[in-house]
């Protein structure tokens, strides 16, 4: 069944020449710029233009909304304050991400639960499906607007026009031809064109203008596709709500997947009498790793490299199983149930200790390797891992735990952490505490930190007698040579440059 929205007659246009706004906007914040204070500034122009248009289709405002509109507000803003290299990337495909789900949730007929996988759907369906759907709706909206502005006198009027120039074209090729041939002087006068055209960039200027066409259309549909949306359901009846004028789904239950106590508790039992062993060996010696107590004939370096990965995937594995266990497992409460869960119980115990272990190995290996990137994400990882079984745990007695909700709500909040802890700055502060200890460190490492790390690194040059003032300097020297307008404004680059130029400024 289709459900349409009625819009005003009005309405199109004005989220047409809307969108066309924001799409120069979008060309003039981002062309040959890098991602700076740009960044947020677009997200809040899109913002506007959502929620100005459609905002007769919003839903009621709800707590999650708002989370993740302040997750979404948050990382944008790290283009305009941080600089580091791998979230600028994560985030490229992060924060739109968040947008689409957020739109869906905040403007779509179909009111998705946030914490089901029914979201995604209903965000790839509007992000495709119905925002291709309204491409030509463009187009028929210039032409109808131009039908209705225009008497038909006057359209006949242009089209004889038009219909003049293309008889006259070829007329003109060979008269102009002709007389270039016959005169010199008229000849180096239209060989003078196509520089007068060059200087004009005639062809970036084309560029730019489809690339703003493009946008526009691209916004008008995404947009349009929430105002006027058309819904095909197979195998689903879908009534409408007169109250609320929304579509509602009418389905018979669906297949579910049943996981059968005992082959749970069969597959629970022979994993843990692995992990028990594995784990009775591993206190022989774990805890005291980091004290000196290691296996015979084994060094820090070995022992820090052997069976890290291994460590991490299988608690991995572990939370999968765990995961499955409790979302698809029957929900009975008998001798077989609370074995199950005594097996769950064990199987998170010795998750956990795995998960130290490895925590510890790769403790002993940033001690003899030093800190870089990948270690510490693997270390935030691990962090994000153990708070997950730890809830998890606790699911497994309290089973109105909503683990969906609380594991998204986690994510969302821990990634946004993440991007304002600082990781550029504390591995440069763990990298100099270990050369205080070890008289080690790779100024070849440090010097491809971001500029987040510049006033830390400046500060133990100054300590330690100018030993990396060279890289210092060659930052100085690429920083100076930017030439960023200020949509690409970077608060951190500005800061960096600033105490760079003022400390090798004190040097000379």
């Amino acid at each position: 069944m289709i459900h349409k929205i009625k819009s005003r007659i009005d309405r199109p246009l004005v989220a047409l020449m809307g969108a066309f706004v924001l799409a120069m906007a979008h060309h003039y914040l981002f062309y040959g710029h890098q991602f700076g204070v740009s960044y947020p500034m677009f997200v809040g122009l899109f913002y506007l233009y959502m929620f100005y248009n459609a905002r007769e289709q919003m839903a009621k405002p709800a707590w999650f909304g708002w989370v993740l509109f302040g997750a979404i507000l948050l990382l944008s803003l790290t283009y305009s304050l941080f600089q580091n290299q791998i979230f600028r990337g994560l985030n490229f495909m992060v924060i739109p991400s968040l947008i689409f789900v957020h739109m869906a949730y905040t403007f779509s007929v179909r009111r998705p639960s946030w914490y089901k996988p029914q979201i995604i759907s209903v965000t790839l369906d509007h992000l495709i499906v119905q925002s291709l759907r309204h491409v030509p709706t463009a187009f028929r909206m210039v032409k109808t607007s131009a039908s209705s502005t225009m008497g038909e006198r006057r359209k006949a009027v242009i089209g004889k026009i038009f219909m003049g120039l293309a008889i006259a074209t070829p007329v003109l090729i060979v008269v102009i031809t002709l007389l270039s041939s016959a005169d010199g002087v008229f000849d180096q006068i239209l060989s003078g064109i196509p520089g007068m055209l060059n200087i004009l960039s005639l062809g970036e200027g084309i560029f730019r203008f489809i690339w703003v066409c493009i946008v526009c259309i691209l916004l008008f549909g995404y947009l349009w596709g929430f105002i006027d949306s058309k819904k095909f359901e197979w195998g689903h009846e879908v009534e409408i709500d007169h109250r609320t004028g929304h579509a509602v789904e009418r389905s018979s239950d669906p297949f579910k997947l049943v996981l059968d106590p005992i082959v749970a508790v069969t597959v629970l039992v022979a994993i843990n009498i692995v992990y028990v062993l594995f784990v009775v060996v591993q206190f022989s010696y774990l805890f005291g790793a980091s004290e000196g107590t290691l296996p015979a004939g084994t060094s820090y370096a070995d022992y820090a490299r052997s069976g890290f990965l291994e460590l991490v995937a299988v608690t991995t594995i572990n939370f999968i199983l765990l995961m499955g266990t409790l979302i698809f497992s029957e929900k009975e409460r008998n001798l077989l149930q609370r074995i199950n869960n005594i097996m769950l119980y064990i199987l998170v115990a010795c998750s956990c200790v795995m998960l130290y272990s490895a925590f510890i190995r790769l403790v002993l290996y940033e001690q003899a390797y030093g800190y870089t990137y990948i270690r510490f994400l693997v270390h935030a990882f691990m962090i994000f891992l153990a708070v997950l079984l730890i809830i998890a745990a606790l699911r497994i007695h309290f089973t109105t735990i909503p683990l969906a909700k609380i594991y998204i709500v986690l994510g969302l909040v821990s990634y946004v952490i993440l991007n304002y802890v600082g990781m550029d700055i504390i591995i440069a502060e763990n990298n100099m505490a270990r050369y205080q200890e070890s008289g080690v460190i790779d100024e070849e490492y440090l010097s491809n930190l971001s500029t987040d790390a510049v006033p830390t690194l400046i500060h133990f040059s100054s300590e330690e007698h100018s030993m990396i003032d060279d890289h210092l300097a060659r930052q100085q020297k690429d920083l100076s040579e930017r030439n960023d307008d200020w949509p690409s404004f970077n608060l951190s680059v500005y800061r960096a440059e600033r105490a760079l130029n003022d400390y090798l400024a004190e040097g000379n």
